[in-house]
């Protein structure tokens, strides 16, 4: 498959460029510091990593958000990234949360999808709430694989006030992740959202990260047609239409609400 990993320069480059950015983020707020989610997940992690790197500890504030359908493993993984880091975190519990929504609108409790999307939004509250309270910024933790596809919820994991990982495809997270020291365990293991039990995110887009990347970097973001993309990757074209749906659908996700054209005098 593609190789889209950064040579060492490059990659040295790129973090200077995100710490910076993280640094610039929060002083153009105002802010004393940053908060973002942590689930476990290398994604969180390696934005965990590079907020310390570019703020200090004391400034960086992780929340850890678990809910039933959590697994143990995720959730030890995110409170082992803040030890390791000596950032101040919290464990809260968004199940009774998520249970008071339902308990106002019962008809959805059935609705796999929508409970899992509010179980992101509530997440998305939460960092908000702790945020707004000690004056910080919301990092946000998706990188571009997710961008371009829409695998994030609107108004949940993607409420937030910049994503610093945002411009780096799955491979490279890895990549920069194993770089600056996140656990091998956490770099490795199978990516997941966890809105509802047994989730993993490359079932549920039907595609792996690594073949997802390469359609994304030589066909949706490249030049290359269907048919170059199909004798350049040795894949089939199910493959490459499943990755430009996913992107066509998704469109209305990376841009704001729209508002109807002012009329004609």
């Amino acid at each position: 498959m593609l190789d889209l990993r950064f040579s060492e320069s490059e990659l040295q480059v790129r973090r200077e460029n995100i710490t910076s950015f993280i640094e610039d983020t929060v002083d153009a707020a105002g802010a004393d510091g940053a908060v973002l989610g942590l689930s476990g997940g290398v994604d969180s992690a390696l934005t965990a990593y590079l907020a310390v790197e570019a703020l200090g500890t004391d400034s960086v504030y992780g929340l850890v958000l678990p809910a039933t359908v959590s697994s143990e493993d995720n959730m030890s993984d995110a409170e082992r990234v803040a030890e390791n880091l000596g950032i101040s975190h919290d464990v809260i519990e968004i199940d009774p949360i998520v249970d008071d929504l339902l308990d106002a609108y019962p008809a959805a409790e059935d609705d796999t999808t929508a409970v899992g999307n509010s179980r992101a939004r509530v997440r998305g509250v939460l960092n908000y709430l702790v945020a707004n309270h000690e004056n910080r910024v919301v990092l946000g933790t998706g990188n571009k694989s997710e961008s371009l596809t829409g695998y994030f919820t609107k108004y949940g994991d993607g409420a937030v006030d910049c994503h610093p990982i945002g411009n780096l495809y799955k491979q490279q997270v890895r990549q920069l992740a194993s770089d600056v020291g996140v656990s091998e365990r956490v770099v490795t293991k199978p990516s997941t959202a966890e809105l509802w039990e047994d989730q993993t995110d490359e079932d549920e887009m039907g595609v792996d990260y690594d073949t997802l990347d390469a359609v994304l970097a030589l066909h949706i973001e490249g030049t290359l047609s269907v048919a170059a993309t199909q004798r350049t990757l040795d894949i089939d074209r199910d493959t490459i239409d499943r990755v430009r749906e996913l992107y066509e659908q998704s469109k209305h996700k990376r841009s704001l609400p729209p508002a109807p054209a002012e009329p004609s005098p």
